[in-house]
């Protein structure tokens, strides 16, 4: 898999101190990564990227809307997104991304490509259950919606009207009130 090359951020050439890259994200860059979930991707990452003399640090933050299907209703709709991400990146003898927040890179390195780090940053960043908010405020009319309410199991007051108790519990009650 080739990377994206708009991503890639040269960073010898840049001056020491704070830079700013903004990106917005559509469904094309889900493509590159065979990411078919999302229906629809309008999403805005804006990456504060600071060069010091022996390490880099960069800080993602994304926002925006992704439109996905509901888990329960199968429905399109559209889900707000937010997140961020912090990542040290250090110069070292040999590639290491062991641990998630500090990328070593060789020294010889003049380049970082951050495709990775915004496509999962904004996969984490959505629901683990997306319920489409139709569902929740009762406004959302659906036939999927209306079959799981007739399959629904019945509550505990409708149970207590249709059986009768067993008539041996009422001595054993009765022994409860004798105290």
């Amino acid at each position: 898999m080739k990377p994206l090359k708009e991503y890639t951020i040269q960073f010898v050439g840049l001056k020491t101190g704070k830079h700013h890259f903004e990106y917005q994200i559509d469904n094309k860059f889900f493509e590159h990564f065979e990411f078919d979930e999302f229906n629809d991707i309008n999403v805005k990452v804006d990456l504060f990227f600071e060069k010091k003399t022996t390490l880099l640090e960069l800080n993602f933050k994304v926002s925006g809307t992704i439109n996905v299907n509901c888990d329960t209703t199968n429905e399109p709709y559209d889900q707000k997104t937010k997140g961020s991400f912090d990542l040290v990146v250090k110069f070292g003898e040999e590639y290491n991304d062991e641990n998630e927040d500090i990328l070593i890179i060789p020294h010889g390195e003049y380049e970082i490509n951050v495709a990775q780090y915004i496509y999962e940053l904004i996969v984490l960043s959505m629901p683990t259950k997306r319920v489409h908010p139709g569902i929740a405020d009762g406004t959302l009319k659906s036939d999927i919606l209306k079959k799981l309410e007739e399959l629904s199991p019945k509550g505990p007051q409708e149970k207590d009207k249709t059986e009768e108790t067993d008539p041996r519990w009422n001595t054993l009650k009765k022994l409860l009130t004798d105290k």
